[in-house]
């Protein structure tokens, strides 16, 4: 049996963008990096970032995601542990 991926693995909540992050990236960066940070792709996080990710989607806990955008620009993508809020920003926004 084939698995599909059907939607998101968790609900993200309220979506913000730092000024950075509206400045710096085009909504169609936002728009694939929300997409696939609901979906469970975290990007460029890493192995022990990812199981981190994997157990927090489970249990609770802030989910963060790194992406780079079209034009190079280094991102992030967090949700909050409640599932609130999930924020857009910059490295150095952090």
């Amino acid at each position: 049996m084939i698995a599909f991926d059907v939607g998101p693995k968790f609900s993200i909540g309220e979506i913000i963008l730092t000024p950075g992050a509206a400045e710096k990236l085009s909504p169609e960066d936002v728009a694939d990096a929300l997409r696939r940070h609901g979906r469970g792709d975290w990007g460029e996080v890493g192995l022990a970032g990812e199981q981190d990710n994997d157990k927090r989607v489970e249990r609770a806990g802030t989910i963060a995601s790194i992406y780079t955008s079209s034009s190079g620009i280094r991102f992030y993508v967090l949700t909050e542990a409640d599932r609130t809020v999930t924020t857009v920003l910059l490295p150095h926004e952090y």
